[in-house]
């Protein structure tokens, strides 16, 4: 388990001074994925180098299974750190070695026999799918192939915890998602706690179990993904997730009215959460009111069993019909907005 304790740090520059943290208090658990969101200068890479003390807190405490680093010597604080990985935005790769030396590095500097670093070296090359890219070096490499190096390097020693800063900012979508899911099996298979700072939504929707989001130097709100999205009322949260009101088809909007008429039908927008499922709308509406209606627009997105985001009917019930499923609706405490009818 990692407790971050009320961290604060302060950078002096000149005659001014910058609060990168402010009381920042997180806990994650052992096996864990949590990541750390916020815009440019929030505070992340300062808070992610503060676990590991390459910034050390000017006040607060990191806790690592049980030891408070900021109270360990500088040798008791090396050796912790050898169960730390780290993954960097641009690799940090040595353009001078070969990527089977680059990998090996961290087990040379801790005097680790050869026999053991090649065994280790491969295994880890096999983890991160390079076993054929053993005798290259980093500039034949693409940007996706050159973070796996890296990855590989962070697992050397076998480490507990990963850190990973901005570690896929450099990286092509397609690439990231690849660099993200080798990071998920990683953590399922070797059991390994990670934790990583980025500024991209996309990147804790594909990975993370937890969510904390730093704003200014203050954690503003931490929880689950699922709980992290429906807190669409956090000013923050909702500048990172696409809660903009969902716009209505172009051919709609010149016949919009907004007061019921023979012959119009009302359009609905229906906001979607971990416990109001696509399926459960669709279902009420065919199974239970028997009405026929179109499905306008959907605008939805899956984290594991749950579903998030916004779908646009249009009922074709008669008036009286069309009320009841809207009541139905309501008594579910299933949000719901009458756009017009048309």
């Amino acid at each position: 388990m990692i407790e971050i304790k009320s961290i604060s740090k302060t950078f002096h520059q000149k005659k001014q001074s910058f609060k990168a943290l402010d009381k920042v208090s997180l806990t994650i658990d052992k096996g864990d994925i949590v990541g750390i969101i916020g815009f440019s200068g929030a505070g992340k890479s300062t808070l992610i180098r503060t676990v590991n003390l390459l910034e050390r807190p000017d006040e607060g405490q990191i806790i690592i299974n049980g030891k408070d680093f900021t109270r360990l010597s500088s040798k008791q604080l090396a050796e912790e750190r050898k169960k730390i990985g780290m993954i960097f935005q641009h690799f940090n790769l040595l353009s001078s070695r070969t990527v089977f030396d680059n990998v090996a590095l961290p087990l040379e500097l801790d005097g680790t026999s050869k026999e053991e670093i090649n065994r280790k070296v491969n295994e880890l090359l096999k983890i991160v799918g390079l076993e054929d890219k053993a005798n290259d070096y980093p500039k034949s490499l693409s940007g996706g192939q050159k973070q796996r190096v890296a990855i590989a390097r962070a697992l050397a020693n076998d480490p507990h915890l990963l850190l990973c800063d901005e570690a896929t900012s450099a990286l092509d979508p397609a690439t990231t998602q690849s660099i993200l899911q080798l990071l998920r099996d990683i953590n399922q298979r070797l059991g390994i706690t990670i934790l990583l700072i980025t500024h991209e939504m996309e990147v804790i929707k594909a990975v993370c179990n937890h969510v904390a989001v730093i704003d200014k130097g203050k954690l503003v709100t931490k929880g689950t993904l699922s709980e992290i999205i429906s807190d669409k009322e956090n000013p923050i949260i909702r500048q990172f997730i696409n809660s903009d009101i969902m716009t209505l088809p172009q051919e709609l909007i010149s016949r919009l009215q907004k007061e019921p008429k023979h012959g119009l039908f009302p359009l609905v927008e229906i906001e979607l959460s971990e416990n109001i499922s696509v399926e459960q709308i669709l279902s009420a509406l065919y199974s239970q009111y028997k009405i026929p209606y179109k499905l306008l627009k959907a605008d939805v997105e899956y984290f594991g069993n749950s579903n998030f985001g916004k779908i646009l009917l249009q009922l074709h019930g008669e008036v009286e019909e069309n009320q009841q499923v809207i009541s139905y609706f309501n008594q579910n405490k299933i949000q719901n907005t009458v756009k017009g009818y048309a």
